[in-house]
């Protein structure tokens, strides 16, 4: 049986594309980048730009991982019909590790027997052993063909695949006969004294010309020094026994196999009792011997025996060339891993969900996690229980959001479907497949949050999630703890890499204004609503969370008596409720707005917390209103599109008279009360409208300073008939809603237009930083009245009960309504104020960062606008700049640290000629003098030097330098 030499060949012609999961991972990117473009998700941006450069850097890596010397393919030791052969193909990697796969195709008489693959993961500067399994039905000439070379990355989104233009070859033995009888016997005599001996392992008998197929302990190698000629030594025994192995011997057989089986059967047991034997067949005659090459010439000529049979042609279709090579059942560990990924990924979204939907989500993946593995003790959910589970979430969602397209339904209902596929997750492509609808899923989490704390669990979680993408490309190479240590690694080691290209376009990416399309949408609520309740605002004075910070850098910052941010003006009442008059405003002509001489003006950016209302709360009187905003015909400023998403906005306010001129059909709007309501509080305005407008005002507040009013959060249940009656001669307790309602019914009462402003109202101001911070808990609600050549004007009737109210904060004024000045703050608040800080530089460049930010950051760059021939110059040459320090990372980790080797690497990229598996420099000069004859000269001195540096004694630097000079004035 033949066995020749392994073939060894240097790959070419590197082919580059995506593998199905890496197109898939492609498509999310993109998916996730519309979304983030229709929603103004930032960090949205973030992550996917993140996942697009771990996209690119991968596919660097994976033509680093080609970059191979040579791919060795050894035939194996024996070759028996019938029986699988184990070729060895041996892959020395000089590039980073990366997944490394041979493949191939057996093939024997023309016909095409079964398709082979084996990989591993390989590492620079060591050699990987992969075995194919090359299926051997028949006997005859076997040829391993079409083998390629394919190195897929470490997380399996790309493939580069490298042919292999050589094949290896063997032959293959026929199967013996099981039960054959015995041999015919033959009297076997030799050369020896009188003919008495035979060919044998007792006494030396001289040497002869060496013959493919002797055993390397039977050559002469002291002749071989000698001489240079391969001769091999003879042995002689006494003559005796042995078997005549005749080709007619076989004809009651009838078929040719059956022949040729009974005959390698001979041969197997003349060799098993180390009995002489002589082959004879139609066309090939092996005299009597023994030995290990007797037998092997005698089972290659059985292996050729004409006819040769035909070999089946491989039925069913071959895997991918990229599938992995999978076991009967998933392994437990990485499933278990995939499934905590998923879990981890789920977390910041859980408190925005029923608590049900978490219970579902545990106990599904708990018992995903508790199934994983091939001895399953629990029985598994039919599809027919799965769906069903899908219809019941949806309904109950639907149930507890009133729809399935909002935020919140819609997250939930996504991750309850991709929990539900995890718990029917049978193969290695589902189990891919879950690590992509994860990281898709971790983008919806931007929806809710985007600070700091958010960022942070989402890197946490892509690196988890790409971890495990990576354990399903090879997942018997990261088994094990320390297997999934290495595995998060990697995948930190990708993200570190592509962060550079991923802050790049997340600066200099276009972001449009406005969105792709609109969908119902849940928002979080800000405390002012479209109408005035009693009760309104001081359920909403016990919420400390953030309504918006106002950044005054550079210019100066309003005292607290100024600190007024209108909101909604409400002129309709009914009696009951206070609301706003929006389709009358718009046939109202504008008021007018003069500004007062002196007065300072106010520059400052609003980053507003999403409420969902499309009114901003600015200063009074607004003067500059930003992009996409109006101020309606009631000095309120307005935007076109609700706030659904944090938003930075642009301002400049300053104290204005408002409202001099103003529509006649607004001041009669602002006069009506309900005929028969309030009987008292109608009484007791009656008696002042003999006075001036003015003085009618003074009278009111008089009357409530005097009264004996109280500021308290929880005032009492007013009745629906007569409420004001009720607060203003009964109860008496009230919030700022109670006293501006019942101030604007005194007004209209005694004739003065009257109306009741929402908003905020004050500020906290933060010393680390030059803004404001205004909370939910500072919602309030004033009074303005019409006074003719005045316009309207501020009456704030809570600063008559509770002056601590506008001088300080809410805390104070609840405790201590008459005080001037704030308690100071405690340790944990001026803590607290620090982490604010960092908190609104975040929002504003992180978070916020939108088109407004960007083409300020363009401005300031001097590159243009999105588009222009600059900008496109700058984004070219900063992508050049930050992907070229990657590929010489990624370079530097191919080239080997000693300075020889190095230097001699570096020959090798020049001449693009790798070195084999093992080869010295002086062997790799040989070979590469045949590639370049011209060359010979110049490469016998560089292997000669490089065998000095390396083995010889301790060189001085000038020989490392002389070698270096060599290689660089080398030319092809």
């Amino acid at each position: 049986m033949t066995r020749p030499a392994g073939v060894s060949v240097k790959p070419a012609g590197v082919k580059l594309r995506p593998t199905r999961l890496g197109a898939a991972f492609l498509g999310l990117v993109l998916l996730t980048l519309v979304g983030c473009i229709n929603y103004s998700l930032s960090l949205g941006y973030g992550l996917t730009f993140l996942l697009g450069g771990v996209w690119v850097i991968t596919a660097a890596q994976t033509l680093r991982a080609v970059r191979l010397p040579s791919v060795t393919v050894l035939p194996p030791a024996q070759a028996v019909a019938g029986h699988p052969l184990e070729f060895t193909a041996q892959v020395q990697q000089i590039g980073p590790a990366g997944n490394i796969r041979v493949v191939g195709r057996a093939r024997q008489d023309g016909k095409t027997t079964g398709a082979v693959q084996a990989s591993g993961v390989a590492r620079p500067h060591e050699v990987l052993k992969l075995a194919l399994l090359v299926p051997a039905p028949v006997r005859g000439p076997l040829h391993l063909t079409h083998v390629q070379v394919v190195a897929v990355d470490l997380l399996g989104l790309w493939q580069a695949a490298l042919p292999v233009p050589d094949s290896a070859s063997v032959l293959v033995a026929p199967r013996p006969e099981d039960r054959a009888p015995a041999p015919p016997a033959l009297n076997v005599t030799g050369t020896g004294e009188a003919g008495g001996r035979t060919a044998g392992h007792d006494e030396f008998a001289g040497v002869r010309a060496y013959q493919s197929g002797d055993s390397p302990r039977l050559i002469s190698w002291k002749h071989v020094a000698r001489t240079g000629t391969l001769l091999t030594r003879e042995f002689d025994a006494p003559a005796g026994k042995g078997l005549n192995l005749d080709w007619n011997e076989t004809a009651a057989l009838g078929d040719v196999e059956a022949r040729v089986s009974r005959l390698t059967a001979w041969v197997s047991e003349a060799q098993k009792q180390g009995l002489a034997f002589r082959l004879r067949l139609p066309d090939f005659t092996l005299d009597a011997g023994q030995g290990e090459g007797h037998v092997r010439a005698a089972l290659n000529a059985l292996a050729q025996v004409r006819p040769l049979p035909h070999p089946p042609e491989s039925s069913g279709t071959t895997r991918p060339l990229f599938a992995p090579l999978q076991p009967d059942a998933l392994p437990a560990g990485a499933l278990r891993f995939s499934l905590l990924a998923l879990a981890f990924s789920f977390l910041p979204a859980l408190t925005q969900w029923p608590a049900w939907v978490t219970l579902l989500l545990t106990g599904v993946l708990g018992y995903a996690a508790f199934q994983a593995g091939p001895r399953r003790r629990l029985p598994g959910l039919p599809t027919v229980a799965l769906a069903l589970l899908a219809v019941l979430a949806a309904v109950g969602l639907n149930a507890s959001f009133g729809t399935l397209l909002g935020q919140q339904a819609g997250t939930a209902i996504l991750a309850v479907l991709l929990t539900l596929k995890a718990a029917e997750t049978r193969t290695y492509r589902d189990a891919k497949l879950l690590s992509l609808l994860g990281l898709f899923l971790l983008v919806t989490n931007f929806f809710h949050s985007q600070g700091p704390v958010t960022a942070l669990h989402t890197l946490l979680a892509t690196a988890l999630l790409l971890a495990a993408a990576a354990r399903w490309v090879n997942p018997q190479t990261w088994a094990g703890p320390l297997g999934t240590g290495r595995a998060l690694r990697q995948a930190g080691r990708l993200m570190l890499l592509a962060a550079p290209l991923a802050a790049l376009l997340f600066s200099f990416f276009p972001r449009p204004d406005g969105p792709l399309w609109r969908l119902p949408i849940q928002q979080n609520r800000t405390g002012l609503s479209d109408e005035i309740n009693a009760g309104e605002f001081s359920n909403l004075a016990r919420d400390n969370s953030v309504a918006f910070r106002a950044d005054f850098t550079g210019g100066p910052v309003p005292p607290p008596a100024q600190r007024y941010w209108r909101g909604p003006v409400y002129e309709n009442y009914d009696g009951l409720k206070w609301t706003q008059a929006v389709r009358a405003s718009f046939t109202f002509a504008a008021p007018s707005l003069e500004l007062v001489a002196g007065q300072p003006t106010y520059r400052y950016a609003l980053t507003l917390e999403p409420h969902g209302k499309p009114w901003l709360l600015a200063l009074e009187a607004v003067t500059q209103a930003p992009r996409n905003a109006l101020i309606t015909t009631g000095l309120q400023v307005v935007t076109l599109r609700p706030a659904s998403q944090r938003t930075r906005y642009d301002l400049q306010s300053q104290v204005a008279l408002l409202g001099r001129r103003e529509d006649t059909r607004r001041l009669a709007l602002n006069l009506y009360v309900p005929a028969g309501q309030n009987p008292r509080a109608a009484a007791l305005a009656a008696g002042w409208r003999a006075l001036p407008p003015a003085e009618r005002v003074q009278k009111a507040s008089q009357y409530l300073a005097s009264g004996g009013f109280n500021y308290t959060l929880d005032p009492p249940t007013l009745p629906e008939e007569n409420r004001i009656d009720a607060f203003l001669f009964s109860s008496k307790r009230g919030f700022c809603e109670h006293y501006a309602s019942a101030f604007a019914f005194l007004m209209r009462s005694a004739g003065v237009p009257a109306r009741v402003v929402g908003g905020y109202q004050g500020g906290e101001r933060n010393p680390d930083g030059q803004y404001l911070i205004v909370r939910q808990q500072d919602a309030h609600a004033w009074t303005e009245v019409w006074l003719a050549g005045q316009g309207w004007v501020r009456v704030d009737p809570t600063a008559l009960i509770a002056p601590a109210r506008i001088n300080t904060n809410l805390g104070t004024a609840l405790t201590q309504p008459n005080a001037t000045t704030a308690r100071p703050r405690t340790t944990w608040q001026q803590l607290a104020l620090r982490l604010d800080t960092f908190q609104n530089n975040w929002n504003n460049w992180v978070a916020g960062y939108d088109g407004q930010q960007q083409r300020t950051l363009l401005s300031r760059l001097g590159v243009g606008g999105v588009g222009s021939a600059p900008y496109m110059l700058a984004l070219l040459a900063g992508a050049a700049l930050l992907l070229l320090p990657i590929f010489a990372l990624v370079r530097r980790s191919v080239r080997p640290t000693d300075p020889a080797q190095a230097a001699l690497f570096d020959l090798t990229e020049k001449l693009n000629l790798p070195r084999q598996p093992g080869e010295t420099a002086s062997a790799y000069a040989q070979r590469a003098a045949q590639h370049y004859p011209a060359l010979e000269k110049t490469l016998r001195e560089i292997a000669e030097r490089f065998n000095l540096l390396r083995y010889g004694p301790a060189a001085p630097p000038e020989r490392l330098k002389e070698l270096r000079h060599l290689i660089r004035q080398l030319k092809r």
